[in-house]
């Protein structure tokens, strides 16, 4: 049930940039600077921080290993401005695929990560799903507005 409700708004997201142009996909909706495109190229990263770096203890892998966090913390979002719409569709499909085969291969939903957090307490399963799903629901919610200022869509 946690997976299936993951993949939905993993879905609600690609759903609110579907058919945009790239320009479209730069549009923020202030006072944010978010836009629908760099919701996706983050979400693409959070997906591979829970679940290839957090939980299987993998490095981060290209192309975020490479980007200079120090002099822009939202290093993925800045990146994504360059992106063409099949570009970060791709990255996030990518992402989400990486994510989908990490999960099938836990047995047990209370296993823990590899790595930690400060206190040296890993992270369950169950808990990085949760997390993910909360992680979605709150970005989708952003996506909503930016996505009706954009044409007025309201499905979903």
């Amino acid at each position: 049930m946690l997976d299936e409700f993951l993949d939905y708004y993993r879905a609600a997201l690609v759903d609110r940039a579907w058919g945009l142009t790239h320009a479209q996909l730069q549009i923020q909706l202030p006072p944010s600077d978010l836009s629908l495109g760099k919701l996706l190229a983050h979400m693409a990263l959070v997906e591979r921080i829970w679940f290839q770096v957090r939980f299987d203890g993998d490095e981060m892998p290209e192309p975020w290993s490479s980007l200079d966090w120090e002099a822009d913390p939202d290093a993925e979002m800045s990146a994504a401005e360059a992106m063409t719409v099949e570009e970060l569709l791709t990255q996030f499909d990518g992402s989400v695929d990486n994510s989908r085969t990490r999960l099938s291969a836990v047995d047990d939903l209370d296993q823990l990560s590899e790595r930690t957090n400060q206190e040296g307490e890993g992270w369950s399963m169950r808990w990085i799903l949760i997390h993910m799903i909360e992680e979605y629901a709150r970005h989708c919610g952003h996506a909503d507005l930016i996505r009706q200022s954009i044409d007025g869509n309201t499905a979903g």
